[in-house]
């Protein structure tokens, strides 16, 4: 059974950093794209970021390039998303979802791939941040 577990999350101030953490068991894929997600609310659940498990590509939505980073440890089943530069606007429950055989890109200049192609989901971290 797959199982995703979001952790890190909390308050902090804007201008801040917090470093999510996601813990992947119980899939044997090979090849698997790993998204980050968020949903605010009475808003739709929008992708973040994306790690491509084949050659460690990323993806990046454009509101968080360049403040969020994500990595992961393979040893460890693990995939980070650091996040820098906090904004209020950022403050949402955050998701990292995993998905088989399915590329991070596309094709270049557009973003991550969106929840609907994602099947395994964590239960979400709670992000706010504060003005």
């Amino acid at each position: 059974e797959v199982q995703l577990v979001e952790s890190g999350g909390g308050l902090v101030q804007a201008g801040g950093s917090l470093r999510l953490s996601c813990a992947a068991s119980g899939f044997t894929f090979d090849d698997y794209a790993l998204g980050w997600f968020r949903q605010a609310p009475g808003k739709e659940r929008e992708a973040v970021s994306c790690i491509d498990s084949s050659d460690g590509s990323t993806n990046y939505a454009d509101s968080v390039k360049g403040r969020f980073t994500v990595s992961s440890n393979s040893a460890k089943n693990m995939v980070y998303l650091q996040m820098n530069s906090l904004k209020p606007e950022d403050t949402a429950v955050y998701y990292c979802a995993v998905e088989p055989w399915a590329p991070c890109s596309v094709e270049p200049g557009v973003g991550p791939p969106p929840q609907y192609d994602f099947d395994y989901w964590g239960q979400g971290t709670q992000v706010t941040v504060s003005s």
